[in-house]
């Protein structure tokens, strides 16, 4: 690139964002945006400027946006004391979404790649595991079992709103990133010998460096219309997995997505101690 291009980077001092920030310092010039400083180990994120984003009044933080090339939006709040709270923490994350929304098309930025979770069609998950269903793709509908998987939904459902531009006047492009497992020790927690669970843990998968490729293609890619020429797609975040039962087909074909990793490469070990407990409980 001659240039680096800008991004904006809400949720910055989430688990996400530790992730990918380390290969978007070395492309990007970052505006980091959360409503604290500090990460979940208590570490100061260096460069990271409050910003409260639940906040209606886009012109409180319009300005860090202005003059982006693009928006990762991570941010997020969750309160689950209760049913209602649950609820009403999504109704927040909702009208979050729609205000990054909202500032990426009055400051003219040209996209904003979302972090949405594979949870927004989970209803599913069981059903494939049972052998009940056979993998599915980002152009099944969406099912969840829960207000969080639903928020996602929505967020994807109106960022297809702003990619079309019918409603807003201006199209805004934009990625949905469904994130499936991005921890290293899912499968070392597990219960030895359950096979069902491993399974789970195997095909969800994604490597650091995976996940920021997806992101960084994300962003970089010049074209991300889809068959009907409207700037929106939906890709499942997850490495090249041999398990995997979600697709990957469009994210290899649009953005040109190669994952250099495989949960049963990296696991072997481990799964073969699976395989050997299952066998001994019979």
């Amino acid at each position: 690139m001659s240039e680096r291009r800008k991004v904006v980077v809400t949720g910055a001092a989430g688990l996400i964002a530790g992730h990918l920030l380390p290969f978007f310092h070395e492309r990007y010039d970052l505006t980091l945006l959360d409503v604290r400083t500090t990460n979940r180990q208590g570490n100061e994120v260096e460069g990271l400027q409050i910003a409260d984003l639940i906040d209606k009044d886009r012109d409180a933080y319009r300005g860090h946006f202005r003059g982006a090339d693009a928006v990762v939006h991570l941010g997020f709040t969750r309160d689950q004391a209760s049913i209602d709270a649950d609820f009403a923490a999504e109704m927040a994350n909702v009208q979050m979404a729609y205000d990054v929304y909202h500032v990426c098309l009055e400051e003219k930025i040209r996209r904003v790649v979302v972090t949405s979770s594979n949870h927004a069609a989970d209803y599913y998950e069981d059903l494939i595991l049972d052998h009940r269903h056979d993998p599915i793709s980002a152009q099944n509908q969406n099912r969840s079992y829960a207000f969080y998987g639903w928020a996602k939904d929505v967020y994807e459902h109106l960022g297809f709103v702003f990619a079309l531009g019918k409603q807003t006047g201006t199209p805004l492009e934009n990625v949905q990133i469904r994130i499936g497992g991005p921890r290293e020790n899912d499968i070392e927690r597990l219960e030895l010998g359950d096979l069902r669970q491993m399974r789970r843990a195997l095909a969800v998968y994604i490597s650091k460096r995976d996940l920021a490729q997806l992101y960084i293609k994300s962003i970089e890619t010049e074209d991300i219309r889809d068959q009907f020429g409207v700037p929106f797609q939906i890709f499942y975040g997850i490495s090249g997995n041999s398990h995997a039962f979600w697709s990957i087909v469009n994210a290899r074909e649009v953005i040109g997505y190669e994952p250099e990793d495989n949960s049963e490469h990296r696991f072997r070990e481990l799964i073969q101690k699976h395989i050997e407990a299952a066998e001994e409980k019979g």
